[in-house]
Parts: structure tokens; sequence; C-alpha cells
């Protein structure tokens, strides 16, 4: 499995809704300063991801992302692909997935 994934792929998933779990891991500072996030992403600390991470199924994807797919993402996937979670991070984060024009939620739609 490669490492990354484009936003471009990524929106072609969630297009066929395909079971993937949808992480946002973005710095919090980061997180509370942007009002929008991927539709059914969650946010987790990536500070924390030893705790959070017991929780990611092992059969299904995982995708993560931060604000431009750089250190944060890559530790986060390190971690997670050393125990054997099928984890990879959009290449250029959010950033990325508004480039293209995709979607974006609310997070106080979510509230």
């Amino acid at each position: 499995m490669n490492r990354t994934i484009t936003a471009q792929e990524l929106r072609v998933l969630i297009d066929k809704a395909e079971p993937i779990t949808l992480i946002d891991v973005r710095r919090k500072a980061d997180y509370d300063a942007d009002p929008q996030m991927i539709p059914n992403a969650v946010w987790r600390d990536p500070e924390r991801v030893n705790q959070w991470s017991r929780d990611l199924p092992q059969d299904e994807e995982v995708v993560i992302y931060c604000v431009h797919g750089r250190s944060v993402s890559n530790s986060v996937v390190d971690h997670l692909q050393l125990k054997n979670i099928k984890a990879r991070y959009i290449e250029g984060g959010i950033a990325a997935w508004n480039q293209i024009g995709a979607p974006v939620a609310s997070k106080n739609d979510r509230r």
C-alpha cells in the first residue's frame, strides 16, 4: 500500500462510498483556527496517537490529513503502520483538498 493518497484519489473513494476511516490530525492550534474540515472526518490530537490508535479498525483503510501533509501526517502514519493499521495520508493535506475544490464541512454544523 502506498504511504500517501492524492486529494483526487480520496475524493473518488468517498464518492464511491468506499469504507474508510478519515482522521484530521492537524495540531490543535491549526484545527481550532480553521472553521472547516473534510466531511465525515474526526479530529484526533496527533500528540495522543498512542491512545486513540487503539480504537482504529484493523480491516479498514485509515486516511489521515494535516495542514500540508508533511511532518505531522508522516509521524502519525509511521505510528499507525507500526501497529499494522492500513494508514496513509493525503499528499498536500487539507490544503490540497481545498485546491481541487472538494467539499468541506463546517465544524459548527457538527456540534
